[in-house]
């Protein structure tokens, strides 16, 4: 079974590289739910909403990481 320490480094690791890219989303985080659920289920990582310039700057990132 998964647990939320895991998950919970796992989104800040995230939320720093996401960072090192000048890219800040403010939901990022730990779906608390996941832990609610009947059944063992691997947490899950909110990414959120973000506006369009965001949008713009993730895509960006990642495709600069792929070539």
């Amino acid at each position: 079974m998964h647990d939320q320490p895991d998950a919970q480094d796992c989104a800040e690791e995230l939320r720093a590289a996401l960072a090192a890219h000048g890219i800040t989303l403010p939901s990022l985080g730990v779906d608390l739910p996941t832990f609610a659920a009947r059944y063992p289920a691997r947490p899950l990582i909110a990414l959120g909403n973000c506006n369009v310039p965001t949008a713009r700057a993730l895509t960006t990132a990642l495709r600069k990481g792929v070539a």
